[in-house]
């Protein structure tokens, strides 16, 4: 989700790459592309999301797995980076389960 995160804003854009003046669809917060995936879930047998917020929104990951984290692997890997420090406090959040 890094990709379409806009920097600054604290928001996500789905349409980042074709956006143009005539674009229509609103850029999402985190909690607003949270209930998408859930959405997405509830629609499709989805078990496992990798990487769905960006790897310093962590309130957004903590968030979201703690929502779905029982029935949906929740992949960290942008998150924790191979970082001991990173993997240490997303553990410690219960920002992601894998």
């Amino acid at each position: 989700s890094s990709e379409f995160h806009v920097k600054g804003k604290g928001l996500y854009d789905l349409q980042k790459k074709t956006r143009s003046a005539a674009t229509k669809e609103p850029m999402l917060s985190g909690k607003e592309l949270a209930q998408f995936y859930k959405d997405l879930c509830k629609e499709f047998p989805i078990k496992s999301i990798e990487d769905p917020f960006d790897e310093d929104d962590w309130e957004s990951w903590k968030g979201f797995t703690g929502d779905v984290g029982k029935d949906i692997q929740v992949v960290g890997d942008d998150l924790t980076v191979t970082n001991p420090v990173r993997i240490k406090k997303a553990a410690d959040m219960g920002a992601c389960n894998a």
